[in-house]
């Protein structure tokens, strides 16, 4: 291996839904995190692999640190705190605002009591004047001493090539943890819940989704010429009302989600898929412990 390879651990940290999932599928150049406008998208700490010549870079994608309003919220805000602690450097998602509310004093706060590099993007420029960005950068500034300050796109890839080459500017030499082909430690069957419960979060009203969880209960290949997997999932909910929602008139919402599932599945696995969607009730288990281990929630 080149003596000058460099690797390390990178946390993706930031408010809910500004981006982080986006910026690093991005960069991986394929979907690992799911994404949505609707926030707190992301759950649980997930791991992604970029390797190039000069080096390795291990992104974790943490759940946006807000205020936790359950159980399932104090989970999410204890994953984004302890990720800050083991990593090699922090990239900072903001909106490109000049107005830094209390969500971002407290991560500035926060930040400041640990001892890494931290890179500060400032994300959806697409959305901006150019000749605005200066202002939000001369904001920011004002908060916290950043190492790097990187304006990009992430839905549109503009100015991540430039974040990759001040990321390794930080990282030491070191070696590569996982092979090159390596692109994410997520098992199948957790990203293909993820890909599932994304898709209901895209169709369903806004008073659901924070309430659903995706489990894969079977995934199997058939044996044959023909490549076909089968996989049963359920999508849990905590209320009767929202079982109704879910499944929709006549069966058409729960179709949908499963079909739009399916399509995004079937180009993750590379073969064609037969996705079989339930929805079962299990009242406020957000606030519960055991339940939420069962749905994949482990610290």
């Amino acid at each position: 291996m080149d003596q000058n390879f460099k690797s390390g651990f990178v946390a993706l940290i930031g408010r809910p839904n500004v981006g982080k999932s986006t910026l690093m599928n991005q960069i991986i150049g394929q979907k690992i995190a799911i994404t949505s406008k609707k926030p707190q998208t992301t759950r649980n700490k997930i791991q992604t692999v970029y390797t190039c010549d000069e080096g390795q870079i291990v992104f974790l994608d943490t759940p946006g640190i807000h205020k936790a309003k359950n159980r399932l919220g104090e989970y999410m805000v204890s994953v984004a705190s302890k990720t800050l602690k083991e990593v090699d450097l922090i990239v900072w998602l903001v909106e490109p605002d000049t107005f830094i509310g209390a969500g971002e004093q407290h991560i500035a706060e926060q930040l400041k009591s640990i001892d890494v590099p931290v890179i500060l993007v400032i994300n959806k420029i697409d959305t901006v004047k150019k000749e605005e960005i200066l202002e939000f950068i001369d904001a920011y500034r004002k908060i916290y001493n950043f190492d790097e300050i990187v304006p990009l796109s992430a839905l549109k890839g503009e100015g991540t090539d430039t974040l990759v080459e001040q990321i390794f500017k930080y990282l030491e030499n070191g070696p590569m943890y996982y092979d090159e082909d390596t692109v994410t430690d997520q098992p199948m069957r957790q990203i293909v819940a993820e890909l599932i419960r994304e898709k209901a979060l895209h169709a369903l009203n806004e008073e659901v989704p924070h309430g659903i969880a995706v489990t894969v209960e079977s995934m199997k290949e058939r044996s044959g010429k023909k490549k076909i997997m089968d996989i049963e999932a359920t999508i849990v909910c905590e209320r009767d009302s929202h079982k109704a929602i879910i499944i929709g008139k006549k069966g058409a919402m729960l179709k949908k989600i499963g079909s739009n599932a399916r399509y995004e599945i079937e180009q993750q696995l590379d073969m064609k898929v037969n996705l079989q969607l339930w929805v079962k009730v299990r009242k406020d288990w957000r606030e519960n412990e055991l339940m939420m281990k069962n749905f994949g929630f482990k610290e």
